[in-house]
């Protein structure tokens, strides 16, 4: 069987970042789960590239990639780093998008990340979407911001996006409250959906079958319009 790539993109700015470690738990849920589905568990803690695993996994950080992110939106010629991370997204099977919530909203830099990535890229792609927060009423930025932003870049998004508010975190466990449980539903969204598409591996412009466009007016003149 074909090894499912999954692309992780963690717009955190620290280090270490809340925001990281929700895409680390997203991933790793995942990860089980489609390994799961063919017999084989993965480690708990799979490093990109792992043999261990049938899912191959490219982690972007967007902190690393500001600088070039910023020459790109004025020059529109991205450099090494940037071109291999949005190549990554485009030959994604599945992406996992994870954002801190500033101003009610996603971060500049991971909508500048956005910005920047081919218009085609993420059609039909299964997306789980997550984002960190002081509060949970921040919450539901996810739904009237990132889930638009999703919906128009024509990509296939989880029902579950996961919120992880600071008090998810509380006492530096990670497993609290029912964090876990909604980690655990979004990836199984997300497992389904991969499983539920064409064979992996992308680009998924070779050996495409496109539909052919009739001008409207052989169309009407089909009709017998004139």
């Amino acid at each position: 069987m074909e090894p499912v790539t999954l692309t992780v993109v963690s717009a955190g700015l620290g280090k270490p970042s809340s925001t990281r470690l929700l895409a680390d738990r997203l991933t790793e849920s995942v990860v089980r789960r489609l390994d799961t589905e063919t017999g084989e568990l993965a480690p708990a803690h799979t490093q990109p590239g792992a043999d261990a695993s049938r899912v191959r996994v490219h982690v972007v950080e967007l902190r690393d990639l500001a600088t070039e992110i910023a020459h790109h939106l004025v020059t529109g010629f991205p450099g090494p780093a940037l071109r291999e991370a949005l190549e990554s997204v485009e030959r994604a099977d599945a992406l996992i998008a994870v954002t801190p919530i500033f101003a009610a909203s996603y971060s500049g830099l991971f909508k500048s990340f956005f910005d920047v990535l081919d218009r085609e890229a993420l059609d039909g792609t299964p997306v789980l979407l997550g984002a960190t927060g002081g509060t949970a009423r921040h919450s539901l930025a996810l739904e009237y911001a990132l889930r638009p932003l999703f919906a128009h870049l024509r990509a296939a998004p989880v029902p579950t996006a996961v919120f992880a508010a600071s008090e998810d975190w509380a006492g530096g466990d990670a497993r609290t409250a029912d964090l876990p449980s909604r980690i655990d539903r979004a990836a199984g969204e997300l497992a389904a959906l991969v499983g539920a598409a064409p064979a992996a591996g992308k680009p998924r412009s070779e050996g495409a079958e496109h539909e052919e466009v009739v001008p409207f007016a052989d169309q009407l003149a089909a009709l017998g319009v004139r």
